[in-house]
């Protein structure tokens, strides 16, 4: 069986996009799944390249027995688009930047699509307090379960590309 490799992705990746990336991983890793999947997490800009998440994220998710801490932002590489079966962005913002990016990338989405049915927008807590990273990891939580328990089914097709997936 082909592993399902999911990037997701924020402006700076130190708020959004790494709590997304450790929740998943998370998940993944209590439904006994680590050897379906792939995943990591990288923002559109190189602000913080090299930085470890926001402390408020890592105490976001420490608060929720999960340790982001040892990432690192990166920013999103061309061969990025080739090497995830799934580019997650948390907004539209985001979404415009990657496609701006990899026009003809098929496998660019967004989170409030794919993994909410929603089509919101995870808004960007940066600038705000704690409550705005803890309202973050809850819409993330949401539809980080919804994403793995779709993909965590037989979901890949035939050329191991994600078929079930909106």
């Amino acid at each position: 069986m082909k592993r399902i490799s999911i990037l997701f992705v924020c402006m700076g990746n130190i708020c959004r996009s790494p709590l997304a990336e450790g929740i998943f991983s998370h998940l993944v890793e209590e439904a006994g799944l680590t050897a379906r999947f792939s995943i990591d997490s990288a923002g559109t800009g190189s602000w913080h390249v090299g930085d470890g998440p926001d402390p408020r994220s890592v105490a976001t998710a420490a608060s929720h027995d999960i340790d982001i801490s040892g990432q690192r932002a990166r920013r999103i590489r061309a061969e990025d688009f080739g090497d995830f079966d799934l580019v997650v962005a948390m907004d539209a913002a985001n979404v415009s930047e990657l496609r701006r990016v990899a026009p003809r990338a098929s496998n660019i989405r967004l989170f409030g699509d794919i993994a909410l049915g929603t089509g919101e927008n995870i808004p960007d807590p940066y600038f705000g307090g704690e409550d705005g990273f803890e309202l973050v990891y809850a819409r993330l939580l949401a539809g980080c379960r919804k994403l793995l328990a779709e993909l965590g089914t037989d979901s890949a097709s035939r050329n191991g590309k994600i078929s079930s997936v909106r």
